[in-house]
């Protein structure tokens, strides 16, 4: 049997309309699941949900949907995310709190209502965050969002314990991802595999992830980090 084989799987992604969200979604779909997408403003993409998972009926009525039309839930990424380039020193506390919501709040609420769902499954299901090494580092310019994706690392560790056995909860943790909106020569210099990854390679770490090839992987941060950044301080000896 192929390990990767999804067929029959009942899918949720957030934020599955575009980027990093619809990589996965696609990937899962190639692979033979049902899957459901979500975002806030109307879209012509398959599987669809018009949903602002900030709040909290609004998160419930997306599982449910989702069930209504699956049957069942075997499998949520939480990708919905994201934030401005914004000084700490002089962004607002509005913004702040809506970074936290989206990247932290959010989550936890899907999960909540998806949580319900896989514990009254005999297979039990998987919650994936969709994390960032913004928040295993400084992230000067984008402080709440670092802070909110360190607490997400940490909430997916937590429910992994507490929600065990049968649910699995871990978290993928990307660095930087070829979007258009990176400076190739940065990349190489910074990241020891000379580039960022592509929105496929995250979509595969999922796809591991939610298989039984991980079954016995929970609470985990997986880094899709390209070797994660070379040290300043050795940047003299690099000749950079």
């Amino acid at each position: 049997m192929n390990p990767l084989d999804f067929t029959g799987r009942g899918v949720v992604v957030t934020g599955g309309t575009r980027g990093i969200g619809a990589a996965i979604a696609s990937a899962f779909r190639a692979a033979g699941a049902g899957v459901v997408v979500c975002g806030r403003h109307a879209s012509p993409e398959d599987g669809f949900v018009q949903a602002d998972v900030r709040v909290p009926d609004q998160a419930i009525a997306l599982i449910e949907t989702a069930v209504d039309r699956l049957g069942r839930l075997d499998v949520l990424v939480n990708n919905a995310g994201g934030a401005p380039q914004t000084p700490a020193a002089t962004a607002s506390p509005r913004l702040h709190a809506k970074i936290i919501e989206l990247n932290l709040l959010a989550p936890l609420h899907v999960s909540q209502a998806a949580n319900v769902v896989m514990q009254a499954q005999p297979e039990g299901g998987l919650i994936l965050m969709v994390g960032s090494t913004s928040g295993t580092r400084p992230s000067p310019g984008t402080a709440a969002y670092g802070a909110a994706k360190a607490g997400l690392h940490h909430l997916a560790t937590s429910l992994a314990a507490e929600w065990a056995p049968a649910v699995r909860v871990n978290s993928v943790v990307p660095g930087p991802v070829g979007d258009g909106g990176l400076d190739p020569g940065a990349v190489a210099r910074t990241v020891p595999l000379g580039r960022p990854a592509t929105v496929d390679e995250i979509a595969g770490v999922c796809l591991l992830l939610a298989s039984p090839l991980a079954s016995y992987v929970s609470g985990a941060a997986v880094a899709v980090h390209g070797g994660g950044e070379w040290p300043g301080y050795l940047a003299d000896l690099r000749g950079d």
